[in-house]
């Protein structure tokens, strides 16, 4: 059987993105392709045009709730040089009346599907590869959403976990954190109890804004951040 040669320059620029049907995964997906690299996105929905249209873009459908489905998916994939899991949702509540299937459905997508996407990656990821996984200011506590506040505040622990373990292999791993950001969740009728403020810059952040940030963190220019959470919020940190 002949020998399969890795081409190590591929993989380095080729990056698996959750979430690009729409919102921060769609514009961290663009921003990439734009910035040359190969993308495979994983999501429920497919991406509208242009970014569905993009022939550096190899989109998977795969529901993440499913952990048999997500590892199928994965099964299929190339080595990658960077992982991005910005798929996300959002369900609110307050004390007395906190469903257990929200917060159930919001630890799956952000917590165990994170740890099976990085299970998966890191192994056969190059050494100087990158991790960010997308979390929230939110998850230093905010009334309304605690059960969500959880599982990103989960994600800063594992992200700092891994940036240890990961350290030597010079892969570097770090959350994003936006404040309110421009996307369908700010009109989810499942947020409608919770309702966020505009931030001091008098709007809300823009998806692409994030995803110009997680492109400096795929960056060599970002080759000694690691275990950090970095807050994108307009300003709403300091009220």
């Amino acid at each position: 059987m002949a020998e399969v040669v890795v081409d190590a320059g591929a993989v380095e620029r080729r990056a698996l993105v959750t979430g690009v049907s729409s919102g921060i995964g769609a514009a961290i997906a663009a921003r990439l392709l734009a910035d040359g690299w190969s993308v495979w996105g994983l999501s429920r929905s497919a991406p509208a045009a242009p970014l569905g249209d993009h022939p550096g873009l190899r989109w998977i459908p795969v529901d993440l709730m499913d952990a048999a489905a997500l590892g199928a998916a994965l099964a299929a994939l190339p080595p990658v040089g960077a992982l991005v899991h910005a798929a996300g949702i959002l369900r609110v509540g307050r004390l007395g009346g906190l469903p257990a299937d929200d917060a159930r459905a919001m630890w799956r997508l952000h917590v165990e599907a994170a740890t099976q996407l990085v299970e998966h990656t890191v192994p056969t990821m190059p050494d100087g590869g990158r991790v960010v996984l997308i979390g929230s200011r939110t998850s230093d506590g905010s009334a309304g959403r605690s059960q969500y506040a959880a599982s990103k505040a989960a994600l800063v622990g594992m992200a700092r976990s891994w940036a240890i373990e990961l350290a030597e292999r010079g892969i570097m791993v770090n959350v994003v954190a936006p404040g309110a950001t421009d996307t369908p969740m700010l009109a989810d009728p499942n947020r409608a109890g919770v309702q966020p403020k505009r931030p001091p810059i008098g709007r809300f952040v823009k998806p692409e804004e994030v995803a110009g940030l997680t492109a400096f963190l795929l960056s060599h220019a970002a080759g000694s951040l690691t275990g950090q959470r970095i807050v994108v919020c307009g300003g709403a940190s300091l009220v």
